[in-house]
């Protein structure tokens, strides 16, 4: 990675999420320069505000020195995500700490964009973004009241806490999944290095041969006596089957623009849950689990059906492919599913709040749902038959009351 300005911020070289992120540290950094060079121009920074300054450096360096990080472990650390999680931890203290030395003229704005994030991360019905909602937009051409500052400092630093716990979350999950993969990987490799060590591991994943057929007594994956590459082979296309249900599912899987290898885990995690399923289906089979399926005549009818089993890993991976999204779902962003509508104006509640209010009904002369004036001479089945025209599909009674036919 080769930085080009002064601060060491905008980088040529580096992985996508390293570029996004040292691009906004530039940018929180301009900001920075700029702040400070209005209140010198305007006569000097008070003590309070140079405490405020020194935060916000000491955040920016953290964010570079997260993002840089030691050159050796580049691949495990894109793998974990948590440099991007601690530079982006930085980064959002360091802002809510410029809205806090932010020029009078631009609080206004600056509280819109701690609203939109508050949206997003909040929702609506929270205290904070309703209280800052309002604030805002009361008299839009006067200067902001006393307290804005603040609220909007605070809101923006609740919607940022919201959206790492969101990303701690996939992370963790992550991690999960890598972790488990591992162990799967282990189990793998342990049940084929042992079956290859000792012939009677090997030998319980054969079947008895057909009693017709002379000079065969059993029926293994790769033969007909049990071998050390048994196991192996057996889990080897276990896992070709798993990867090519994998390579289906990939058509369900949405990219994330954070350093989150969730998709890749779970392609990782179908492999050796591919091969133990194998190896697991025809020791079920082996050992007569499944009734009507208690032999198999040649070797390849054992490999065709541990290429079956591999794919039925597909229904354990599931669940976790679907628990993956979900967390994946939970980042929100502008432009995202989740996020709320833009709205022209604060929520009163009232119809004329602009947005969530109802449309005004009218209700008809003698209150809502008024019944039919009596017709002189009406009885109560005249009244009843009456209730009933021009409703088809529905039955009245005289209590006032609809049933369906």
């Amino acid at each position: 990675m080769v930085n080009v300005d002064g601060d060491g911020d905008v980088a040529v070289r580096g992985s996508s999420w390293y570029q996004r992120m040292s691009a906004h540290v530039a940018h929180l950094q301009g900001q920075l320069n700029k702040f400070v060079a209005l209140r010198v121009q305007a006569g000097g920074i008070s003590a309070a505000d140079e405490e405020i300054v020194a935060k916000v450096k000491a955040h920016l360096n953290a964010a570079r020195t997260a993002l840089q990080g030691p050159e050796g472990k580049k691949i495990r650390r894109r793998m974990s995500g948590a440099p991007a999680d601690r530079a982006l931890a930085n980064m959002h203290e360091a802002e809510v700490a410029l809205l806090r030395i932010a020029p009078k003229g631009e609080l206004r704005n600056k509280g819109f964009y701690a609203l939109s994030h508050a949206r997003l991360h909040l929702g609506r019905d929270e205290e904070l973004p309703r209280r800052l909602e309002a604030v805002l937009y009361r008299g839009a051409d006067a200067d902001p009241a006393p307290g804005t500052r603040e609220l909007a400092a605070i809101t923006l630093h609740a919607a940022y806490q919201a959206e790492e716990a969101e990303r701690a979350r996939v992370r963790s999950f992550t991690q999960m999944v890598v972790c488990a993969a591992g162990v799967m990987w282990v189990l793998a490799v342990a049940l084929g290095v042992w079956a290859a060590q000792n012939y009677h591991v090997a030998e319980i994943f054969c079947f008895p041969a057909d009693r017709e057929v002379k000079g065969s007594e059993r029926v293994c994956p790769l033969g007909n006596s049990a071998g050390s590459a048994d196991v192996f082979f057996l889990e080897f296309i276990g896992m070709l089957a798993a990867a090519v249900a994998g390579a289906v599912s990939l058509k369900d899987v949405r990219g994330t623009a954070g350093p989150y290898h969730v998709a890749t885990g779970l392609i990782i995690l179908r492999l050796p849950v591919g091969a133990l399923l194998a190896a697991g289906g025809i020791l079920l089979m082996s050992g007569e689990f499944f009734p009507g399926l208690t032999r198999l005549d040649t070797p390849t009818q054992v490999i065709a059906w541990g290429f079956a089993f591999g794919i039925l890993q597909e229904s354990v991976t599931r669940a976790v492919d679907r628990q993956g999204r979900s967390l994946l779902d939970n980042i929100k962003g502008p432009g995202s599913e989740s996020a709320p509508p833009s709205n022209s104006g604060p929520d009163t509640g009232g119809p004329a709040s602009g947005r969530g209010a109802a449309a005004p009904t009218v209700e008809p002369p003698g209150g809502p749902a008024a019944a039919p004036a009596d017709e002189p001479g009406d009885s109560p089945g005249s009244r009843f038959r009456r209730g009933r025209r021009g409703r088809p599909g529905r039955r009245g009674r005289p209590d006032g009351r609809e049933r369906c036919d």
